[in-house]
Order: structure tokens, then C-alpha cells, then sequence
């Protein structure tokens, strides 16, 4: 059996030794200052024991102000109050409640401007949301995948061999981000010179003035606004042509060739970060995990059938998304509480996959782990992300290349995380390849 472990296995060096102030957060905050939104929280992974006593204490917490940044702009929307529903059978119910809790306007805590709206169909209800989505499905049908297989294992494979040996370089950029921008320029069918514009975009998208990325929200919303000028490009050259990318369904499609600018913008944005961000993000964890819990690379060495259970445990683990938000549209009690009408819900799943009543030593990355394919990171419902399997498919080819070729990649130090409540992620992990 794997050992326990706690989340202070995850939390950085600086915190376990008490030499960064907040490392007692958790449990010496009143519960109801608990504010689990301030991405400051999440670098140093200040979140867990945060969602620890949530889950045991305050399963549905209310938070009446949630965190705004200072570099935060006066036109910009703060989070304000909001629910967090933190245990697993909790987030499922509002996850598959359409009737009582929607996706409108926004699938994050702060509020749209109103200035700045970006329609996108995850954050919309049925039956736009349906018709919409369905027009973009068939990029990830079983016949699409299996043809892209090829091609991502080729991909995967050059990539591999051109690693440098028993030499330090950082996995993230060198390996998650170029193969998962390499994916997203083909799904987009996207002028692969000029893939890491994707890249920029998907890390824009989500980027606060905190997290460094940009100087300002007019910053952000101008560099989205290149983003949009570009691919309206791409859009009228595949008007009335045949084609398998976003680009030309999206273009063609009767539910979606009528859309303007910003819903537009809006479903790219949803796209390239949901194509991106995920799958890059759990790749670097596939790295970080395997070093905290080596027994687990050796038993998907020796067993490689094992890759697919592994994939899934890696994705339970890291939680790329951290939430999703909902809008209760009624009155909804709960653990003897009340969500009024129109109040903000943030399901974490990110706290449902360490959700000690679900998975038995939830912290701790088991590779056999029986029910790992339980986990919501891919959210439940009509919402559930439509690009699970092309995830999974990108992940399990990587495991399966690099078992072939490494004996172990170490990581060397601490990694640098995303300040971020909602991407929750890695942007520097330098590694060792060991042959």
C-alpha cells in the first residue's frame, strides 16, 4: 500500500519551514475569512490544508468578499461573495443540476465587464450551448483521434530524441507547452511558425495584473484583441471551404458562422486554454508526481499497461482547472444553508479530487489507484470537456515514448507555479534525463 501522504508534501520548502508568513493560513483564520480565491495561495500550494478544513468544517462556504488584486483596474470586476462547495458528491450534484444552477455569464468568479464580454458555449446554457458545441465535436470523434494519433506520436518521438542526456533544462517550456502548442496549431490548423502566439494567448487569457504576464487589463484585452484579428483572418479564407479544424467548422457551421467579433474571441479563448493549459499543465505534473512518488515510475516501467490507469490518476492529482463557477437561478439548501438566487457557486474540483470520502489517501499519486477514472477534472455533465480524450490519448503517448527512452527525469529543485485560483499549473521545472 503507498503511503500516507498529507498536502504538506506538496507545499513548498520556504512554507514547510515557517519561513514565509501564511503557513498557518488554514487553521488560524476564522473560518469565515477563509478565502480560498487569492491566487498568492497556490504557488506555494497554501490551498490544501485551506480545502482540508473546508471539507471537514465548512463543506459549503461563504465567502463574503472574495480576493481583487490591487493592479486591478477600477473598471475590472471584482469577485465579491461567493459559495464554495468543496466536497466530492457535492460538486457532482450542482455539476448535473442544470435546472437550478447555470453557466451564465461566466465560468469564472469575477463577473464579465461590461465592456469586455466574451460569449463562449461553456458558459452557456442548453440549447445554444448543445448546438454550438456539437459543431465542434467532430474534431475529437474516435476516427479523429486515431488519425492524429500518428501524427502525435511522431511528434512526441522527435521531441523525445532531441532532449538533451544527464543534462538540466526546463521540462515545461522544452516539452508540455511545445507539444501541446504543436497540437493546438493543428487542430486550428494554424500557421505552425507562428504557433507560440497560442501559447501567449492561452497564458493572456487567464492572466491577472498579479501574475506578472501583463501589466494592466487594457494590456490584456488588447493583446486578446490581436488574438481575435488574426484568426478573423484564418476565419474568411476558410469561409465555404471543406476542411477538419476549428477554424473551418466554426466558420461554416449553421449554429456558429453568424457569430460576432467578441463570441468569437470568446470560443477561441475557451478552445486554445482548454487545449492548452490542461493538457501542458498535467504533463509537467506526469514529472513533479513521479519524482514525489518514484515507486510510481517504476511500476509503470515495469508495467506498461499500466499507462492509461496512470494517465487518469495524474489528471485526479493535478486538477489543471481548479474550479468551474455555476449561478444558482433559485433558493438551493444545502448542508443547512441557503444559496440564494443569482449568488456565485464555486465548484473546486480541485478539493473534490483530494476528497478523503471518495479516494482513499487522496494525496498521494497511486498509478493503480481502482476507481483514478472517478475524478471530475474534466468537470460532469453537458459540460464535461470535450477534448477529454485527446488529453488523455497526448498524455498516454508521452508516458509511453519516454519509458522507452529514460530510465527517470528528475526534477531538479522546486518547480514555479501559476499564481492563479483557476489555471492551476507549472511555468518553470528544470529536469535531468536520466538514460
Amino acid at each position: 500500500m503507498a503511503p500516507i501522504y498529507t498536502w504538506e508534501n506538496e507545499m513548498s520548502e520556504a512554507i514547510k519551514e515557517e519561513t514565509v508568513p501564511g503557513h498557518n493560513y488554514a487553521y488560524n483564520t476564522p473560518l469565515e475569512d477563509l478565502d480560498v480565491s487569492n491566487p498568492h495561495l497556490w504557488p506555494s500550494q497554501e490551498m490544501w490544508p485551506v480545502f482540508e478544513r473546508m471539507r471537514d468544517e465548512d463543506p459549503l462556504h461563504y465567502c463574503a468578499d472574495g480576493w481583487t488584486s490591487e493592479g486591478r483596474s477600477e473598471k475590472d470586476e471584482p469577485i465579491g461573495p461567493y459559495w464554495s462547495v468543496t466536497r466530492y458528491d457535492d460538486i457532482m450534484a450542482i455539476d448535473t443540476d442544470h435546472k437550478r444552477f447555470s453557466s451564465e455569464p461566466a465560468i469564472v468568479l469575477p463577473n464579465p465587464a461590461e465592456d469586455f464580454v466574451l460569449p463562449m458555449f461553456i458558459a452557456m446554457d442548453q440549447p445554444k450551448h448543445d448546438v454550438q458545441r456539437k459543431t465542434v465535436a467532430p474534431i475529437v470523434s474516435p476516427m479523429s483521434l486515431a488519425e492524429m494519433s500518428t501524427l502525435i506520436r511522431e511528434r512526441t518521438s522527435n521531441l523525445l530524441d532531441t532532449l538533451p542526456i544527464n543534462e538540466e533544462f526546463d521540462w515545461v517550456d522544452t516539452v508540455s507547452i511545445e507539444l501541446t502548442t504543436m497540437m493546438l496549431a493543428t487542430l486550428f490548423d494554424f500557421p505552425f511558425e507562428d504557433r507560440r502566439k497560442l501559447t501567449r494567448w492561452s497564458d493572456v487569457a487567464t492572466a491577472g495584473p498579479e501574475t506578472g504576464l501583463v501589466e494592466s487589463e487594457d494590456q490584456r484585452r488588447a493583446e486578446l484583441m490581436e488574438c481575435v484579428e488574426y484568426f478573423m483572418g484564418l476565419w474568411q479564407q476558410r469561409v465555404g471551404k471543406d476542411g477538419h479544424d476549428l477554424i473551418t467548422m466554426l466558420a461554416n457551421g449553421e449554429e456558429t458562422k453568424d457569430m460576432d467579433t467578441m463570441e468569437y474571441l470568446g470560443n477561441l479563448i475557451l478552445l486554445i486554454v482548454g487545449g492548452n493549459d490542461t493538457t501542458r499543465n498535467s504533463m509537467s505534473a506526469s514529472i513533479y508526481g513521479s519524482n514525489l512518488f518514484p515507486a510510481e515510475w517504476e511500476k509503470v516501467r515495469a508495467n506498461r499497461e499500466l499507462i492509461p490507469n496512470a494517465v487518469a490518476e495524474i489528471i485526479r492529482w493535478q486538477t489543471p482547472l481548479a474550479y468551474m463557477r455555476r449561478t444558482a437561478l433559485e433558493d438551493v439548501e444545502m448542508h443547512g444553508k441557503t444559496i440564494k438566487k443569482g449568488d456565485k457557486v464555486a465548484m473546486w474540483y480541485v478539493s473534490g479530487n483530494r476528497d478523503e470520502r471518495k479516494f482513499e489517501n487522496p494525496n498521494a499519486l497511486i498509478f493503480d489507484r481502482p476507481n483514478a477514472r472517478n475524478h471530475i477534472s474534466f468537470g460532469f455533465g453537458i459540460h464535461r470537456c470535450f477534448g477529454n480524450r485527446l488529453a488523455e490519448l497526448q498524455l498516454q503517448i508521452l508516458w509511453d515514448e519516454m519509458l522507452k527512452r529514460f530510465s527517470k527525469v528528475e526534477v531538479v529543485g522546486e518547480p514555479s507555479r501559476n499564481i492563479s485560483s483557476f489555471v492551476k499549473g507549472y511555468t518553470k521545472m528544470n529536469v535531468i534525463c536520466r538514460d
